[in-house]
């Protein structure tokens, strides 16, 4: 993915909540990663989704930080927050969700969402897993990744 990222000179910029850095380090372990990685935003105290990210306040009072609109938003909010020279990331990439033990605004633990945003796209993948906070988090990092590969 790294790969396909710098032959096309593509940058990307991250924006985390309950992966807590982990999509961020999964790039970061990659070599060359340092050539379209912008950075990564660990967004996670709800005020710093509204506050860095831009996410929409009445959206967050609305619906709690565990929304697929939540999730767009952030990955929008990021290209910009990370931008260089007021140019921001090609993509952005989102996590946000209830990893447990227990419920988040309502939500089961086990329900996440993955915000993109590419190619003057936006869109948010709902998803639920199964197993412990440590199995959730690690799920929401594949599948984030998974969905990277598939929209590049």
């Amino acid at each position: 993915m790294i790969e396909a990222l710098t032959a096309s000179h593509t940058t990307i910029a991250i924006a985390e909540s309950l992966t807590g850095g982990l999509l961020t380090s999964a790039l970061v372990d990659v070599p060359g990663a340092s050539a379209v990685l912008r950075g990564g935003v660990i967004a996670y105290d709800t005020a710093i989704k509204h506050a860095v990210l831009g996410v929409d306040a009445e959206v967050l009072a609305a619906h709690g930080a565990v929304h697929p609109d939540v999730a767009m938003q952030m990955a929008v909010g990021v290209r910009t927050a990370l931008a260089v020279d007021g140019v921001p990331a090609e993509i952005g990439i989102a996590t946000t969700g209830a990893a447990g033990p227990d419920p988040q605004d309502g939500q089961a633990p086990g329900t996440a969402f993955v915000g993109l945003a590419i190619r003057g796209e936006v869109r948010s993948f709902a998803l639920h897993l199964t197993g412990d906070r440590n199995a959730v988090r690690a799920g929401v990092v594949s599948r984030a990744l998974t969905i990277l590969q598939e929209h590049l």
